[in-house]
């Protein structure tokens, strides 16, 4: 009995100490242009997302998710098979929730809501269903990930640190503002999520008309609040990376290299970089560990070489690096005009190929330019291929982030990597 109480115990009041850390160490950086964050604020006015509510909600649901434990019930076959049965009325709360939107945006529908009242009555029953079993899922799958990242040698006195916390939930969009001579992001504004397209670009517009910046509206798999913002997914793969990028950023939070997340694009793409390997290394080895029938099968060997597969008729990586060079060079000849007008014409370009680029702009590329594994988005950027350097050169992910931790600028990382035997 005692056990098993200290146990909860441990659940309960460990992630609530971190998170009144992680509060006080993740507070925003803003760059200091106060009378234009000013000016930003009362464009984005009520559409700003409400923090506070949603972090009650997800604290009070984790609390008494941790004092039930109900997945202490459940052997690990049933653990994988209650996961597996809430991520498919995940999907199914997706795939439903298109079917309205698509009956709504057909102009042949007389009477869109008679004829969308089945698909809501589904969808109503679909998310009663995924309310009942999302507590013990997300707490068997912060378990599951916990398990990994203790085997990777990050345990500590029995237990992980900072614990696994994550609340799938709808996710707010992200307002990106850049410069127009450069790219680099100076805001990002979370909004409501599932705002229309139409007023995405209206912000996008009055950001350009009224401070003169390159804006960009952009959805968000994950957000590194405590417990973690993770988006609905049916998807397990997809799921267990999210969880360890985001635990990731926990992690690197109370660490130097977290706490300068803001200080410069540089350390920015530092971080994202390193969580998407974490969260990348993690999430397969769950998959593989809890879930092996979902894992990819291994490459098959074979005697006789493979012959070289047929060059894509589009190379997005390639075209999008290209892109991102000549943006970064007209730019850096104060052409900001020509720039502008040349990453339009790409736009269409990859438009005509199937990518649904809405806008391509400066902060486009400062949004995804500091991720190390967006194609082609960072360019000729250095930073992302040094910390993929320090990776290859770690001896374990363990060993990876202990030597990224301390690192506060670009030139630190630089010293680390060659600093390697």
């Amino acid at each position: 009995m005692w056990p098993a109480l200290a146990n909860r115990l441990k659940r309960l009041l460990l992630p609530l100490l971190v998170l009144l850390a992680f509060t006080a160490a993740a507070a925003p950086e803003w760059p200091r242009f106060e009378e234009e964050r000013h000016r930003l604020n009362a464009l984005v006015a009520v559409r700003e997302f409400d923090f506070l509510s949603w972090l009650w909600g997800a604290v009070s649901s984790k609390g008494e998710a941790a004092a039930v434990a109900g997945q202490d019930y459940l052997e690990a076959g049933a653990q994988q098979g209650l996961v597996l049965d809430y991520l498919a009325h995940v999907a199914e709360a997706r795939r439903l929730q298109r079917e309205i939107e698509r009956v709504y945006a057909d102009p042949a529908v007389a009477d869109p809501g008679a004829a969308a009242a089945p698909l809501q009555q589904t969808l109503a029953a679909t998310r009663a269903r995924m309310a009942e079993l999302q507590p013990v899922a997300e707490a068997i799958v912060q378990e599951q990930v916990a398990a990994v990242l203790a085997a990777e040698g990050f345990g500590l006195l029995g237990a992980i640190f900072p614990p696994v916390q994550m609340h799938m939930t709808p996710l707010p969009l992200v307002l990106i503002v850049s410069p127009r001579e450069e790219i680099k992001q100076l805001y990002n504004v979370p909004l409501q999520h599932g705002l229309p397209v139409a007023v995405q670009e209206e912000l996008e517009d009055a950001v350009w008309e009224e401070l003169d910046r390159s804006a960009l509206v952009v959805p968000i798999g994950g957000l590194g609040l405590y417990p973690a913002m993770i988006v609905e997914t049916g998807n397990l793969t997809f799921l267990a990376d999210v969880v360890a990028h985001e635990w990731a950023h926990h992690w690197l939070t109370l660490q130097p290299v977290g706490m300068r997340y803001a200080a410069s694009s540089e350390m920015r793409t530092i971080n994202e970089t390193v969580a998407s390997i974490v969260g990348a290394e993690v999430g397969a080895l769950v998959v593989a560990r809890f879930y092996p029938h979902l894992a990819p099968p291994p490459a098959a060997e074979s005697e006789a070489p493979e012959a070289p597969p047929e060059p894509p008729t589009f190379d997005f990586r390639a075209e999008m690096a290209e892109t991102r060079r000549q943006v970064d060079a007209l730019l850096a000849a104060d052409e900001v005009e020509a720039a502008e007008a040349y990453m339009e014409e790409r736009r269409t370009l990859f438009v005509e190929h199937g990518y649904q680029i809405r806008k391509l702009n400066q902060a486009y590329f400062a949004f995804y330019g500091a991720y190390a594994d967006t194609p082609g988005a960072t360019g000729d950027d250095p930073v992302g291929p040094a910390v993929v350097a320090l990776r290859e050169q770690s001896a374990s992910l363990h060993d990876f982030l202990r030597r990224v931790a301390p690192v506060t600028s670009f030139e630190q990382l630089q010293e680390e990597v060659r600093a390697a035997p």
